[in-house]
């Protein structure tokens, strides 16, 4: 998973580190079946840029709209339309799939975790929630930086 501002695997002992409650298998379970990844206005750029389309024809041609959010698509395979045995986006791949499996919703309850970890083989269970929030607060406050 690529940091902002150094890697957040070097940092104090005393601070809970990704790697002590995630490490990516690479498999695409969180690619598929969630009805898609919101993007930004940022992120549209970017990842129009590295299709080298223009961003009209990328929320066009590669999203659709939860309201007024675009989302990337999903296949009919069910998994995101930039999924091909690996992700083909991945060097721009948006904030919501640069944080899996980090996300907001386990600061509200932390047995989300145990939903995340029965669909992700890279999550372990380390037993610490106050480790583990500590740790998602850290990398949301991470991907937040501008």
């Amino acid at each position: 998973m690529p940091w902002k501002g150094g890697n957040p695997n070097s940092v104090g002992t005393n601070v809970p580190k990704p790697s002590d409650f995630f490490e990516c298998q690479k498999c695409g379970e969180c690619c598929k079946g969630y009805g898609g990844a919101f993007v930004n206005d940022h992120e549209i750029e970017r990842i129009s840029r590295y299709l080298g389309i223009q961003r009209e024809r990328f929320l066009c041609d590669y999203c659709d709209w939860s309201g007024s959010r675009p989302l990337i698509k999903m296949a009919e395979s069910g998994y995101c339309i930039f999924w091909d045995n690996l992700c083909t986006i991945h060097e721009v791949k948006p904030r919501m799939c640069k944080i899996w499996p980090f996300i907001e919703s386990i600061l509200v309850d932390p047995s989300n975790w145990a939903i995340i970890k029965s669909m992700c083989p890279g999550v372990r269970d380390n037993g610490n929630l106050d480790d583990l929030a500590k740790c998602v607060r850290n990398v949301l406050t991470e991907y937040d930086k501008p």
